[in-house]
């Protein structure tokens, strides 16, 4: 077997964890209507666990596969180890087996978003030690040219590392006996952890552009390597804005708040000024990814919005534990995250002349993006009604509450629907085109 196939299984890997985040999600939402549906088999406390598993694990599977893809086709850097790649593949799919069955079998002996028993950690470190010493052996030789997206996937692979091990430190016994702490601990090694993966995604994203667009300057930019050292910021101080309500330092709360109003900012601005520059054949070049990227910076401007009202901690006192959070972490993790992650599957396939523009990712496309402004739309809806009842209403009981969120709930799963209808079109067709360039 050709170990330059691997990148491809990481990202067919992260479709297939794509799709099976999305059909968890979907069953969860069905709950929410009939509270009794598949209970006794997978109830909530089940689904939820792998619905954040599921799409995590498919924006990490497949922004490592086009890294290691991006690494493998760049004539400044050598050509990374496909034998560190191959036993990286390996210990990533098989220790989210375990997870999964651990999740099955409803063993949650870990924390909120790593519910997982804590013994994983090992594995899942060790497969990000092993990408960390392939990524650095291959492009340490070229360190004085690095191009911004090098030092974002630098940054990422680093802090991963870092945060992944700050979010068990909880296993300590300070922290065990230490609640404010722990949670504290907690909540600031989630935010970090995402900021993180986010540095691989937006390095991908530049790469991407710079790619299609044939140009490098870009990505060597002073306002290239402004966005990263912002990011940067973000991703080591911004996790404070997840704490407001923990009683820590005021100063924290300041730079917290500061800090959350200037990250996506730039990030618009750079996909504006690139899109300014292309040359309409480029653009048909790459149509899918080009259209992929524009449907990021979309949802990057409403993510801009609704982070900079929840960021401010008068709305987060109403905002916090409602829908809006989740539909800001929703539009966050598909409207950004995966847009700018299809947009680089699409590029590296159409790059090897195996994707055509196929009607049918066409009208995926269109299907998720109508569905998935409706389903955000109405998570902020439902936020603003249980934000009004828990601070306004409360003399109303959570039952009757609940039952005066049914239509709601109704809409929620039926715009669902619409996304994981037009996304499994989408990566049915992908999976079946990465299927060619492995034959």
């Amino acid at each position: 077997m050709n170990n330059t196939r691997y990148p491809f299984y990481f990202i067919a890997a992260g479709l297939i964890s794509l799709l099976l985040g999305l059909l968890c999600g979907l069953l969860a939402g069905f709950q929410y209507l009939i509270p009794e549906f598949i209970k006794e088999t997978l109830p909530f406390n089940a689904l939820r666990p792998l619905h954040t598993f599921f799409v995590v694990s498919w924006v990490l599977l497949t922004a490592i596969g086009g890294l290691y893809y991006y690494l493998d086709q760049n004539s400044e850097a050598k050509s990374p180890n496909q034998s560190l790649i191959k036993t990286h593949f390996w210990i990533f799919v098989l220790t989210g087996f375990g997870i999964a069955l651990s999740y099955l079998f409803k063993n949650f002996a870990g924390k909120e978003y790593l519910e997982f028993p804590s013994y994983f950690y090992f594995p899942i470190v060790l497969g990000w030690i092993l990408l960390g010493i392939n990524y650095f052996k291959t492009v340490v030789p070229s360190f004085k040219n690095w191009p911004v997206y090098y030092w974002m996937w630098a940054t990422g692979i680093l802090f991963m590392i870092y945060h992944f091990t700050e979010a068990h430190l909880w296993l300590l016994p300070y922290f065990k006996e230490h609640f404010v702490q722990n949670v504290a601990m907690q909540w600031k090694a989630g935010g970090s952890y995402v900021g993180s993966w986010n540095m691989l995604v937006y390095g991908t994203a530049i790469y991407v552009m710079a790619k299609i667009g044939n140009d490098n300057r870009y990505a060597k930019s002073g306002k290239a390597f402004f966005f990263y050292f912002l990011g940067l910021t973000n991703l080591m101080f911004g996790w404070a804005h997840h704490v407001y309500i923990i009683p820590t330092a005021p100063w924290i709360r300041y730079l917290a708040y500061g800090i959350s109003m200037t990250e996506w900012i730039i990030l618009f601005s750079i996909v504006y000024d690139w899109k300014k520059s292309l040359a309409k054949e480029t653009k048909t070049a790459f149509p899918l990814a080009y259209q992929f990227m524009l449907l990021a910076d979309f949802w990057v401007f409403l993510n801009i919005v609704l982070a900079l009202l929840i960021s401010i901690p008068a709305i987060n006192l109403f905002t916090h534990g409602t829908h809006i959070t989740v539909a800001h972490s929703m539009g966050t993790t598909i409207g950004i995250n995966t847009l700018i992650l299809l947009s680089s599957v699409t590029y590296i396939l159409e790059s090897n002349n195996g994707l055509v523009v196929v009607k049918r990712i066409q009208i995926g496309i269109r299907i998720f993006n109508i569905s998935f402004l409706l389903f955000w739309l109405s998570l902020l809806l439902m936020g603003i009604k249980k934000a009004y009842w828990t601070h306004f209403n409360q003399a109303l009981s959570f039952a009757q509450f609940q039952d005066g969120m049914h239509w709601f709930y109704v809409l929620f799963v039926l715009f669902g629907l619409g996304i994981l209808a037009g996304l499994y079109l989408v990566v049915f067709e992908l999976l079946k085109n990465i299927k060619k360039q492995l034959v």
